[in-house]
């Protein structure tokens, strides 16, 4: 089959897939099931090569979560970001920069942009 895959199981443990050939998965798919379903994932081969992987689904929902981040935590950050903007000071700067001709524009980011770095880093 080549080389052997790995990858972290939903406990975090690092384990490989052993290889079935798609005939033992035809002759016992119950005990093939099983097997992945107690932990032990395979990688179905057909001529000794990888076609398909059965892994339990505990590690098929950790594997969806390793993806992307969740959306409990973009909510989380999303709802910081709402709560920081609804203070009166955030509201009163928004309203000035609406309000703001093109000319005070210009002036604010040409002094923004004459502030120290580490300035501008911390503000």
């Amino acid at each position: 089959m080549g080389k052997v895959t790995r990858f972290r199981n939903a406990k975090g443990e690092l384990v490989s897939l052993e290889p079935i050939a798609a005939t033992a998965l035809k002759n016992a798919p119950g005990a093939v099931v099983d097997q992945a379903a107690s932990g032990r994932a395979v990688v179905i081969t057909r001529h000794d090569r990888p076609r398909a992987v059965i892994v339990s689904f505990e590690d098929f929902q950790a594997l969806l979560r390793g993806r992307e981040p969740g959306l409990g935590e973009l909510e989380g950050r999303f709802e910081e970001l709402l709560a920081a903007m609804q203070k009166p000071a955030s509201k009163k700067a928004v309203n000035a920069a609406f309000a703001a001709s093109p000319a005070q524009l210009g002036r604010a980011a040409a002094a923004a942009q004459r502030k120290p770095r580490k300035a501008r880093r911390a503000g």
